[in-house]
């Protein structure tokens, strides 16, 4: 029964029940009356609650959640509007994804189109703020997979190319292929009609600033190691202290759709002065990217070479399907242990095919927000947040 049917109903009976009451002669002759129109009250009301709850039941969820990359993200360093800022982008990019959710669409399509918003963005370390490699240029990374067919698509070392994400997302639907790289993508991507830009489009004055940094930072610290060891210098700069910042960089996407399918995608544009064609873990299915009906969705954010050796996406997917874990179990084990033991730190956003939603990091903050099955938008930056409830 409609709302308008039953509140119709209910104030037929009232007013003949006022009738009623208004004559003393027949108050107690209709008493019986009385009852039993009564009864029909509450019984319509009961009906309608039962109904409404029942649909309410039956309806069903999605629910989305992105990030924006973890690392060294602290309040202070932070001004009230650059922050101000961030939570913008953010809000904006899982919004439009829910928006395509919860008028049937699919939770690939979703996860697609919030990150074209931190693509577009020069935010975020992928599309517009991609960060510049040691020979200045930048060269970006993204991958997407279908959680019902466990079909994936990926790219690598792509330099041309607005939104790599999309790329990726052809890859998967147009090609017999999971994975493409650089030239051969961008031939790839012409052939599909996708339009090239060109390398200044990825330009950004704060990310420049930010190479010649950490280029005077590993120069200072080679002067103390051995200049007859180039690779070993390398490797020895990759674990200061100094230069630690610049290894981060990623946004993602997870979304469940009302047809119960998962979907995970992730972008980025590197590490900040990488060399010789370094590819970390944000193209990679199963590292940084994994997506599976049977447990959940992951996209990952940190130091790459430490999640490729963890296939942490697919290590979380794995402890639930086969271990009978669920997803907050999952990802502390993967996050808080598996990866600060390697070496390395970072997060992921994680969720199962319930559309519970895991946000778990081991740094001082991720970029981060959510929608979740109950339509609740919320944000979150800093390590001591709780999401900001928008």
């Amino acid at each position: 029964m409609l709302y308008a049917d039953i509140f119709w109903f209910n104030s037929l009976i009232l007013r003949f029940l006022l009738v009623l009451l208004r004559s003393q002669s027949t108050r107690m002759k209709n008493f019986k009356f009385f009852s039993i129109f009564l009864y029909l009250i509450v019984f319509s009301c009961v009906s309608s609650t039962k109904n409404n709850n029942s649909e309410s039941q039956n309806q069903p969820k999605f629910a989305i959640a992105i990030h924006g990359g973890a690392g060294t993200i602290l309040k202070s360093q932070m001004s009230d509007s650059l922050e101000a800022a961030y939570i913008e982008v953010l809000s904006k990019a899982v919004s439009a994804g829910h928006d395509i959710l919860s008028k049937g669409g699919s939770a690939l399509d979703a996860v697609g189109a919030s990150i074209n918003i931190l693509e577009d963005s020069p935010l975020f370390n992928a599309g517009k703020g991609a960060v510049f490699t040691h020979d200045q240029t930048n060269e970006l990374d993204a991958s997407i997979m279908d959680g019902a067919t466990l079909n994936a698509g990926a790219v690598a070392g792509v330099m041309h190319i607005k939104n790599p994400i999309d790329l990726a997302r052809s890859v998967m639907d147009n090609s017999p292929h999971v994975f493409m790289y650089g030239q051969g993508a961008e031939a790839f991507a012409k052939d599909q009609g996708f339009a090239l830009v060109e390398q200044d489009y990825f330009y950004t004055q704060s990310r420049y600033d930010h190479l010649m940094r950490v280029k005077a930072a590993e120069e200072q610290h080679s002067l103390l190691l051995d200049k007859k060891s180039p690779m070993n210098n390398q490797a020895e700069m990759f674990f200061d202290p100094i230069l630690k910042a610049s290894k981060y960089g990623t946004v993602g996407c997870v979304a469940l759709d009302q047809n119960g399918n998962l979907a995970a995608g992730t972008s980025t544009g590197g590490m900040t002065n990488k060399q010789f064609g370094r590819i970390g873990d944000a193209p990679v299915i199963g590292a940084g990217t994994y997506a599976n009906n049977q447990s959940c969705a992951v996209s990952a954010t940190g130091w790459g070479e430490y999640f490729i050796r963890g296939v942490v996406a697919h290590d979380i997917s794995a402890m639930m399907q086969y271990g009978g874990f669920d997803l907050e179990q999952s990802t502390s084990t993967v996050i808080d242990k598996k990866i600060p033991e390697l070496g390395g730190d970072g997060g992921v956003i994680a969720m199962d095919k319930h559309g519970n939603i895991s946000m778990r990091f081991n740094t001082p903050g991720m970029y981060r927000a959510q929608i979740d099955s109950n339509g609740a938008l919320k944000v979150g930056i800093y390590k001591s947040d709780t999401l900001l409830t928008k």
